[in-house]
């Protein structure tokens, strides 16, 4: 059995991050949202995996290398450009030849992995198996209709959903997917649906399962399911000061201070993480934040939020919060005189400012 990992979008929900770095590299609890993918896959014992790339194929394929560092080997698929899931496995055949595979969307994740849910695809051998998960916004998703227990329909982010299940960025599938994906033709949006060609399995008659998780999962395309991604993995995390703590600072639950770092008369209230060589000085880090490595958080407020490396944040006033900051970002208070707003911002930003 193949692994097939999709890293080729452009992540535009999570613009300007996005315009400088792949959206599968930007990280929930100070690891790449990719790497959690490697990982589960490796687990299910899957070693051969192929990672479907686009215009960040570079920044990927350094981040990953040859795989070995996770236990796989990785063959990188060029996509020409993000024209669909069931595009991207039609890309990929020569890869995939006729092995059975998992498709895992590089920016999802799933709380449990998919090792279970792997063995039941070894063990039953469906045509493929769906993964399915109740969500309070079915219209953002591709969503299932069912029957009696069985998937009768599928429809990619329908305008009146019939259901709130929606599938999760995680599909099995054996060969008879390409007979599927060569038979659809583009939908409205330009794009070879996958939705499309599993429903073309359904009504060919293959044997289409489903499973419905119970654990959680996150699509992590958008700036609040980023930070809820976070703050779920950051819950699950246990007390770990490798870094240097003086003695006036005050330490609150399962607080990760890496090695190198350096905590000076703040509070650390977690869950959190600080990472390595990042240096914190008369400030407060609050809970389900994650600071990465070679930050300076000086005379600072930050909860809830996710700091990218070599950031500086001194002197800010007010307390900063659900927050993604990019690299090498530089957050400054001004003098106080004249008051005056100074931006320099990306495309696709949002600014709120205090009255």
């Amino acid at each position: 059995m193949k692994a097939l990992i999709l890293s080729g979008g452009k992540g535009t929900r999570l613009r300007p991050i996005t315009h400088t770095s792949a959206k599968q590299l930007v990280p929930i609890a100070n690891k790449p949202i990719l790497f959690f993918a490697i990982e589960a896959i490796q687990a299910a014992g899957i070693t051969d995996v192929g990672i479907v790339v686009g215009d960040t194929a570079s920044e990927i394929q350094a981040a990953v290398g040859d795989g070995s560092t996770f236990g796989v080997k990785a063959t990188y698929i060029q996509q020409e450009a993000p024209l669909g899931l069931a595009h991207a496995v039609k890309t990929s055949q020569q890869f995939l030849k006729d092995d059975t595979f998992v498709m895992f969307l590089g920016d999802n994740l799933i709380k449990d992995g998919i090792v279970s849910l792997v063995n039941e695809f070894r063990d039953e051998s469906p045509n493929s198996q769906i993964l399915l998960a109740r969500v309070p916004n079915p219209s953002d998703f591709g969503v299932a209709e069912i029957v009696n227990g069985k998937v009768v329909r599928l429809e990619e982010k329908p305008r009146q959903p019939k259901s709130d299940y929606a599938l999760v960025g995680v599909y099995m599938f054996d060969p008879t997917i390409f007979e599927a994906v060569h038979a659809i033709r583009p939908s409205a949006r330009g794009e070879l649906e996958i939705t499309d060609a599993i429903q073309y399995l359904i009504t060919k008659g293959y044997d289409v399962r489903s499973h419905i998780i119970d654990g959680w999962w996150k699509d992590t395309g958008k700036l609040e399911d980023m930070l809820e991604a976070n703050r779920m993995v950051l819950s699950t995390i246990e007390r770990s000061i490798k870094g240097k703590v003086d003695e006036k600072t005050r330490i609150i639950g399962a607080v990760v201070v890496e090695e190198g770092a350096v905590i000076e008369n703040s509070e650390l209230r977690g869950p959190l993480m600080i990472g390595k060589g990042t240096v914190v000085r008369d400030s407060y880090v609050g809970p389900f934040t994650a600071i990465s490595e070679g930050c300076e958080i000086v005379g600072s407020e930050i909860e809830f939020s996710i700091v990218l490396e070599c950031c500086r944040i001194i002197s800010i006033g007010r307390r900063l919060e659900g927050s993604l900051i990019g690299k090498n970002v530089r957050i400054l208070k001004s003098p106080p005189r004249p008051r005056a707003y100074r931006f320099m911002v990306g495309d696709n930003s949002e600014i709120q400012v205090p009255e």
